[in-house]
C-alpha cells in the first residue's frame, strides 16, 4: 500500500456511514453533490446500492498519522457492468471466452451516474497530487490483493484521467452533451444565438407543450414533498419498463433525497389538469445543473425536450450556472443546444494480454471518438459570429 512521505494508514470502509459525513466531504468538496456523503449514503441506506445489487461498497479512505481522513474513493466491488455507462460488456465477454473470469472487478464510480465528477477525492489543506497518487495506488493494490479482473475509474476528471494514464492505466474517452451558458440574459437571448432553422424548431416544441395543456412547476427545498417523489419513482419505474431497462433505484432513495439534500435538487413537475404525468430530476452543483432522470405516463409530444432541456436552460440562466448536463448519450441534444464534451475513464487490468488487447480496442475506439466528434461540430445549431 502507499506511503505518501509520513506514515499512511489504508483502510476499507464497508459503509459511508461508518465515516463521519464532514470529513468525507472536507475530501469530496462541495461543487458536486454526487460524491457528497448525503448523496452515496441515501444509495447505499436505501438498499439502492448493496451486495444484493451487485455493488458491494469497498471505499478506499487514507488517514494520517493523526487518524484525520485526508483522501478517499469511492469505491465498489462488482459482480456485473450494470449501471455504468462506460460499457465494457464486450470486454467481459472476451475475456470469459478466452478462459478468464471477468468478474468480479473494482469500480470507482457514483453508481448508476453517468456525470463527470472527482473519484481521488483530497482534502483541500493536504497534497493533492501526492494524495491522488496514492489513492491510484492504493486501489491498483487491493485489485491485486483481491485477485479482481480489472479496475474502472469512470467519469473522471480531465486532471484525474492524466494522473492515472501516467501511473500506468489505461485510457478511455467518450462523448457527452451539455449546454453552456454564455451569459446569456434569459431564454430568448439563448435562442437569438441560435441559426433561424433551430430558433423556430425550439419556439415550435415550447409552443406545442404550451397548447397541450400541460403546466411545468419546478421544484426545489421545501416545495418539494413525499408525494411528489411519490409520483416521480412512478414515472421513473415507467421509463425503466418502457425502455426494458431495470430500475436501480428504489422508492427509499428519493425520499431520503429529499431529506438529505432537497435544497440541491430541482425537480420539474409536469401536471395535466393538476394531476402528475412526468418529471426530470436534476441535482444543482457549484456552476452546474445535473440531469439525471425523466419520466412520464402517457403520450405527450416534445414533453421530454421541454421538462430536461429547456426548463433545465432557463433554470441555469436564472441561476447563473454554467453547465447543464444533461446525462448520458443523445445526439439528438446537439441541435438543441447541447454540445458534444469529452468524458473520461481509467482502466488497470491485470491479464498482460487482455491489457494489451483492451488497449489495442482503445486506440481504435479513440480515433472513431474523435472522428465523431469533428462530425457533429458541423450540426451546431449556433450562429456562425465571425460570419456576421
Amino acid at each position: 500500500m502507499p506511503d505518501g512521505g509520513e506514515a499512511l494508514a489504508v483502510h476499507i470502509i464497508e459503509r459511508i456511514a461508518d465515516l463521519p459525513a464532514a470529513d468525507w466531504d472536507a475530501c469530496a468538496g462541495a461543487d458536486n453533490p454526487f460524491v457528497g456523503h448525503a448523496f452515496l449514503s441515501a444509495l447505499e441506506d436505501s438498499g439502492s446500492v448493496t451486495a444484493e445489487t451487485g455493488w458491494l461498497p469497498q471505499h478506499l479512505a487514507i488517514n494520517d498519522a493523526q487518524g484525520r481522513l485526508q483522501a478517499a474513493a469511492p469505491l465498489y466491488l462488482k459482480s456485473h457492468s450494470y449501471g455504468e455507462y462506460v460499457f465494457d460488456w464486450g470486454w467481459a465477454d472476451a475475456f470469459e471466452r478466452a478462459g478468464g473470469r471477468y468478474y468480479p472487478k473494482l469500480q470507482a464510480s457514483v453508481p448508476f451516474t453517468p456525470v463527470t465528477g472527482p473519484r481521488l477525492l483530497v482534502r483541500p489543506d493536504a497534497d493533492r497530487t501526492a494524495m491522488q497518487s496514492a489513492l491510484a495506488a492504493g486501489m491498483a493494490e487491493m485489485s491485486r490483493r483481491l485477485g479482481v479482473s480489472s479496475l474502472h475509474v469512470t467519469f473522471c476528471e480531465a486532471e484525474e484521467f492524466d494522473l492515472l494514464g501516467a501511473a500506468g492505466f489505461l485510457q478511455r474517452r467518450g462523448l457527452q452533451y451539455h449546454w453552456q451558458n454564455q451569459g446569456f440574459a434569459d431564454f430568448d437571448a439563448f435562442l437569438a444565438s441560435l441559426v433561424s432553422r433551430k430558433r423556430k424548431a425550439i419556439k415550435k416544441e415550447r409552443r406545442k407543450v404550451a397548447e397541450s395543456g400541460v403546466v411545468l412547476k419546478r421544484l426545489t427545498g421545501e416545495a418539494i414533498q413525499p408525494r411528489h417523489w411519490d409520483a416521480f419513482f412512478r414515472f421513473y419505474r415507467a421509463n425503466a419498463d418502457r425502455k426494458w431497462g431495470q430500475a436501480y433505484l428504489t422508492l427509499e432513495f428519493f425520499h431520503l433525497l429529499g431529506e438529505r439534500l432537497a435544497d440541491q435538487v430541482l425537480l420539474v413537475m409536469a401536471e395535466d389538469g393538476g394531476k402528475p404525468v412526468g418529471a426530470a430530476l436534476n441535482l444543482i452543483g457549484g456552476d452546474t445543473l445535473y440531469g439525471r432522470n425523466w419520466g412520464c405516463h402517457g403520450y405527450y409530444q416534445f414533453l421530454h425536450f421541454e421538462a430536461c432541456y429547456y426548463q433545465a436552460i432557463e433554470f441555469a440562466i436564472e441561476q447563473g450556472l454554467t453547465w447543464v448536463e444533461a446525462g448520458a448519450q443523445g445526439e439528438h441534444k446537439v441541435q438543441r443546444g447541447y454540445l458534444p464534451q469529452e468524458t473520461y475513464s481509467a482502466h488497470w487490468i491485470a491479464d498482460p494480454g487482455f491489457r494489451e488487447a483492451v488497449a489495442r480496442f482503445l486506440d481504435q475506439e479513440g480515433r472513431v471518438i474523435d472522428g465523431n466528434k469533428a462530425v457533429l461540430a458541423d450540426f451546431s445549431p449556433f450562429r456562425d459570429e465571425s460570419a456576421d
